[in-house]
């Protein structure tokens, strides 16, 4: 099995909380990055899932800290996507320092939603499949 899609990213100072560690919220922000940086690499910006009038999702997600992460700590953010047969899937993500420690495991379930309907599409995998240019970043 090939490597998960990931990003790297540096944490900021102004990330950081009054005890020294990155902000609890932050890691969300890591996690949407590297989800956001995938669908661009598949070969879909945000204008065309707009202008195909559909946009994901988040139904639900879990955060679990591991190892607190510091400002100018490098780290690497995961994104891999697990696919059912109904209108939601799953994204499981790691944030991994540089020494390989995982710090973060951010686990999401979500859905494509039709934005004209406001409903989920019925096979969001067939309609990743037909907006990517390269689908195998998805696992398809």
């Amino acid at each position: 099995m090939s490597e998960p899609f990931s990003v790297p990213v540096t944490v900021r100072g102004y990330e950081t909380d009054t005890q020294g560690h990155l902000n609890q919220a932050v890691y969300l922000n890591y996690a949407e990055h590297a989800r956001w940086s995938l669908l661009r690499a598949a070969g879909i910006p945000q204008s065309e899932l707009v202008a195909g009038g559909v946009g994901p999702v988040a139904l639900e997600t879990t955060i679990r800290y591991r190892r607190e992460l510091l400002a100018g700590d490098e780290v690497t953010v995961t994104c891999a996507f697990e696919w059912g047969q109904g209108k939601t899937f799953r994204i499981r993500q790691l944030i991994r320092k540089a020494d390989g420690t995982v710090a973060a495991e951010v686990e999401g379930v979500a859905g494509l939603m039709d934005l004209t309907a406001r409903k989920l599409v019925a096979d969001p995998r067939q309609r990743f499949k037909e907006l990517a240019a390269d689908p195998g970043l998805f696992g398809l």
